[in-house]
């Protein structure tokens, strides 16, 4: 009797995806739903991010996404958090002046009643396209924004939506609100109620073609000695769902000269990348934030290019060697005062050729494991039977 010839495992894939498809188009009535993917060259998986919206600082954009031309993921969750006066509201925001630049709607959900109209017009937030919701309580954030995205997929299925929610901190819950100022123990509503909503729109925003961020305020944890002294508002579920967790933190001032007196004209802000799905985390980010303009993109530039050596230094001056990226050849050598860098890379071409060569630098390179599988390693059984 001839012995019958296994499958391959390509053929074996083929054949799963194909039942998995049919039980569950069974199950919800023909309606097409697919369920299964394969990583390697199926565009439709979830998984996948096509599509990033800019912090406004473009070494942060790489620092999470780890590629050229990055920022907030689109169809995944990112939470920005910090303590006050950070600058996290701040960043929420640019990502809103971005996406009206790519023809996308911005929504502001607004739990602080503290936005200020003139700042957010500064940072290029066009106010006439923007949908901005003030809201008090956690479900009706959440069920604000399943609404908005139900509206807009009816008028036009395939438009970028970018929705911040500002801050989770300064949101309540229906308990709450309906209590008396003197009655205590709600303080886990807003956890169990968060944690239902995230299970239900996780995956729901991974299907479409939206934007989620969530400002949040650090807090001091009591009675912590060791590790980790912050935690947030809002427990666990906010932090397990999110792809992309930010960590601000106020580094400095800068000042200028305002009639003979200084005075600070805005801040220095180190952000962390906490938690990465996009790239490595725990990368560090340092950029200025001016009170009159935002974030000013190209003031992490320079600190980056001293890091990977792409400039030298000697004294207060930088020496850059403007090279060919194909054929090495040096095309210039500038010198400048790091308050002067601005101005010499006004020039598009130049500048383009300096960002290519930080991402160069900067992008992390990840290594294939050639040299065996786990189908290589041995495992000795008798080792396993003792431990249990």
């Amino acid at each position: 009797m001839a012995k019958k010839k296994s499958k391959s495992k390509s053929e074996l894939t083929d054949a799963l995806a194909g039942e998995l498809a049919e039980n569950i188009n069974k199950q919800f009535k023909g309606q097409n739903y697919k369920t299964a993917f394969f990583l390697e060259g199926d565009d439709d998986a979830p998984t996948n991010v096509h599509e990033w919206v800019s912090t406004g600082s473009s070494i942060l954009d790489l620092a999470i996404s780890n590629r050229p031309n990055g920022g907030f993921p689109v169809g995944r969750i990112t939470e920005v958090t910090g303590l006050e006066a950070s600058g996290k509201s701040l960043l929420a925001a640019h990502s809103l002046a971005e996406t009206q630049k790519k023809g996308g709607l911005a929504v502001y959900i607004d739990t602080e009643a503290a936005t200020s109209p003139e700042f957010l017009q500064a940072i290029g937030v066009d106010l006439k396209s923007m949908l901005y919701v003030p809201l008090e309580t956690i479900e009706e954030i959440f069920e604000t924004i399943e609404t908005i995205v139900e509206n807009v997929r009816k008028s036009d299925k395939d438009r970028l939506v970018t929705i911040i929610v500002d801050s989770v901190m300064g949101a309540s819950t229906k308990i709450e609100m309906d209590a008396e100022y003197d009655k205590d123990g709600y303080a886990t509503s807003k956890s169990i109620i968060l944690s239902k909503a995230m299970r239900k729109v996780t995956n729901w925003i991974a299907r479409e073609r939206i934007c989620l961020v969530f400002t949040n305020q650090l807090r001091t944890k009591l009675g912590v000695s060791f590790g980790d002294p912050w935690t947030t508002s809002g427990g666990k579920a906010l932090p397990f769902h999110s792809s992309v967790r930010l960590r601000l933190k106020s580094v400095g001032q800068i000042k200028a000269k305002v009639n003979g007196k200084d005075v600070p004209v805005g801040i220095k802000t180190r952000c962390l990348v906490i938690k990465n799905r996009m790239g490595p985390p725990l990368r560090s980010v340092d950029y200025d934030i001016y009170f009159d303009s935002g974030i000013d993109n190209y003031g992490g530039w320079l600190t980056t290019m001293k890091d990977f050596k792409i400039v030298t230094q000697g004294g207060a001056w930088y020496t850059y060697q403007d090279i060919d990226l194909d054929t090495g050849e040096v095309l210039s050598e500038v010198k400048f005062l790091s308050k002067d860098f601005a101005e010499k890379v006004i020039n598009k071409e130049m500048r383009d050729r300096l960002y290519m060569r930080i991402c160069n630098e900067y992008i992390f390179k990840y290594r294939a494991n050639v040299d065996g599988g786990i189908d290589d390693v041995s495992v000795d059984d008798e080792v396993i039977n003792e431990e249990g």
